[in-house]
Parts: structure tokens; sequence; C-alpha cells
């Protein structure tokens, strides 16, 4: 899908590096990793992102039933390679209905997970409390791997974050009564070690949640 590099934080016009810069600028953020436009989902498409991307890509597999991949987009450029990526995944929700899953793997700062889930600041921060017992486990690369509930966003979604691998782990989930998919112990591939896998996934038509967080 083409597009411009936006601000990961805010969605705002980004100016590529330059003469008086090496870095992009957000005109209100400062320096920032750019997101790159959205990529249908396709498996070739998701290569391009495996490729270059210096954090993990997580994709649920195998996919609930009836789950299908519905798009991927990071953030970086191709020098300093991707330092978030997003995947969206939609399908039945366990409680009827559409439910719409975007898993994001961010380096501190990127702003991108806070973004999607409609909260301030670039991190969890004090929207979540991780001194207390987790909310819930997913199974990241082999690791069971806690998450908490995040407060403080839209009430028609539900957001958990967690560490998975030294790196920030965010699934937010459309409608916040999906998130009861987060409790059946979902198990996370980091697509940058997947096999033959890859090329099993079924594709559905782009979600329009990772299009633009609202």
């Amino acid at each position: 899908m083409r597009g411009e590099p936006t601000c990961p934080k805010c969605g705002g016009r980004v100016r590529a590096p330059g003469l008086f810069s090496d870095s992009w600028q957000c005109a209100v953020h400062g320096a920032v990793h750019p997101l790159q436009p959205v990529i249908p989902p396709s498996v070739e498409g998701l290569g391009v992102v495996v490729h270059r991307a210096r954090v993990p890509v997580w994709m649920p597999w195998p996919l609930p039933l009836g789950w299908l991949f519905t798009g991927v987009a990071s953030a970086g450029d191709d020098r300093s390679g991707g330092r978030a990526t997003v995947v969206a995944c939609s399908g039945p929700g366990p409680v009827g209905g559409m439910g719409e899953l975007l898993l994001i793997a961010e380096e501190l700062g990127v702003g991108l997970g806070a973004r999607y889930a409609g909260i301030d600041g670039l991190d969890p921060g004090r929207a979540i409390n991780m001194d207390g017992p987790p909310h819930t486990k997913v199974v990241a690369a082999g690791r069971p791997t806690p998450l908490w509930n995040v407060g403080g966003g839209p009430d028609d979604r539900a957001v958990f974050a967690g560490e998975a691998r030294g790196l920030w782990l965010w699934a937010i989930v459309w409608p916040q009564q999906s998130g009861l998919l987060l409790y059946d112990e979902l198990v996370l591939t980091d697509l940058r070690e997947g096999g033959a896998e890859v090329e099993l996934l079924p594709c559905g038509a782009l979600s329009p949640r990772i299009l633009g967080p609202l």
C-alpha cells in the first residue's frame, strides 16, 4: 500500500534525514522511528517486514480457529531496521461477532503501542502495575510471558502489555469482550524464526484497526 512514512506516536508527517539532522523528525515529537505504510496481508509483504525487523514479529501460531492474518506494519527505516512491528489478525470473537487483535513489539520509547492503545505517553508507564500479579499470560517464543491490563484508554478495546525478549509486547483487542481470547494462553511465534508455517498463513481482508489508531 503506497503512502508516506508517519510519526509512530501521533500519525503526523515526518521529515526525512537531511543536512541538519541525521534522523527522521516529527514537528511535535522530534526524532522518531518513522512508521512505514501498512502492508496489506500477504505472505510476500509479511516477509518484507520480517526481513528488516530488529524486534520480534509476533504471530499467534497456530491461529485461533477461523482467524486470519489481516495486515502488518513496522516503524524504522532502511538504515535502522524495524524498531517496532505490528501484526493484525481478525476472526470470530470468543463471545460472538468479529474480533480484531493487534500484536506489537517495540523498543522502549517508540510509542507505537501506546498510540494503538489510545493512551497518553510512549510506553505503558503508570497505566500498568507490573508489581502485582499478571492478569493473563501468553507463550511467546516458547516462554511463558505475563501480561498486565493497561488502563486509561478507550473502553472499546482491551489492552494488555508486558515484556518479551527484553522489549515491550502489546496485545490490543477489539471489542473489549474479545479480550477473553488472551485468557486461553495464546501461543505466539516470532516470525523471524518461522519456518514453513509462514507459507501456510491464511490471509484475509486488510484490518481497519491497523490503518489508523482511533
